[in-house]
């Protein structure tokens, strides 16, 4: 990988003064790849304990006259499976749901059995075509929610399904018990489906959002609106569920992004230095009506992942008009 220029690393800290800021809106090709699950990592992903940050750079020249670079951070971010079906918390959550603090990836037998159905139920097919005698149309209904919403959980969480740019943190959940009775302090396994399990997984997942809420938890059911964390928009690619075209991320930051001669993107380590690998990097063209556009690729291999933003530099001094 091809680095760039040697910069002088400059995290400047803009002041916020009344709307003054960018917005930033990005699209990242469907070809991104995503931070693998911490808890059942995929080897086609990338490592979990990593993170993105763009940066901007500007030209300028050292004490010297020699030429220099300086960059400055301006968003950290991760990008993400809209839904981990590894992680200990991908639960349901609210008065809404039938079983709070169930793990999703149980729920389709959890109201199968409910309903009167013989669980497992491998063939979904099959399940549904033979109810228990007596079952109500309410009761059949509900089965046959249940199923298609695990088809359609496995379909998001799959290589297919969609990706989302969300907030950077190194938090993770704490440790997961071996079995349904295990101590206070650890996750119940999700296999474990009693009251008491749900009871004890909703409190402790809880506790580590309210301790950090830039830990992102999605969720299949409000997909714009995680369990946690902060959701930026997704990556280019469509919907598995509904077949739609998703895509496009923004970012409103504090610094007056009108003065930068390049951006980049890294991929850097948890703890480690920065700025860490460059994956994108474009220059900003000539603004038109006020809004900067820039093109990123990777410099070795400029087919290999592409990005497109658009800058609207200062929102103190809009000079757009419709």
């Amino acid at each position: 990988m091809r680095a760039l220029p040697a910069f002088a690393l400059s995290l400047s800290a803009a002041c916020v003064n009344g709307f003054s800021g960018s917005n930033l809106e990005i699209d990242f090709a469907s070809t991104t790849q995503v931070l693998a699950s911490p808890y059942v990592p995929d080897p086609n992903d990338l490592p979990s304990d990593q993170h993105f940050t763009l940066y901007a750079f500007q030209n300028g020249h050292d004490e010297a006259g020699d030429p220099v670079g300086f960059l400055f951070a301006v968003q950290a971010f991760e990008l993400r499976h809209i839904v981990d079906l590894g992680s200990p918390c991908f639960i349901d959550v609210g008065d809404h749901v039938p079983h709070p603090g169930l793990h999703v990836s149980q729920y389709k037998n959890v109201i199968l059995a409910d309903n009167g159905y013989t669980v497992p139920c491998d063939s979904p097919a099959a399940c549904l075509a033979n109810p228990p005698p007596g079952a109500t149309m309410q009761q059949m209904v509900d089965a046959a929610t249940a199923v298609q919403r695990d088809l359609d959980v496995q379909a998001l969480a799959g290589d297919m399904g969609i990706k989302v740019v969300v907030s950077a943190t190194t938090t993770r959940y704490g440790a997961v018990a071996t079995d349904c009775n295990g101590p206070e302090d650890q996750i119940p396994p999700p296999t474990c489906t009693d009251d008491a399990s749900n009871a004890r997984r909703l409190a402790l997942c809880q506790a580590t959002w309210q301790s950090d809420p830039d830990l992102f938890e999605g969720t299949d059911r409000v997909l714009t609106q995680p369990l946690n964390g902060t959701t930026y928009g997704t990556v280019d690619g469509i919907n598995p569920i509904s077949l739609s075209a998703v895509g496009g991320a923004g970012f409103y930051v504090n610094d007056v992004l009108d003065n930068n001669s390049g951006y980049a993107i890294y991929q850097e380590t948890n703890g480690g230095p920065t700025p860490g690998q460059l994956i994108l990097y474009g220059v900003p063209t000539m603004p038109t009506r006020g809004v900067f556009h820039v093109h990123m690729t990777n410099p070795d291999s400029p087919g290999a992942a592409t990005a497109d933003m658009a800058i609207f530099a200062d929102l103190g001094d809009d000079n757009v008009q419709f």
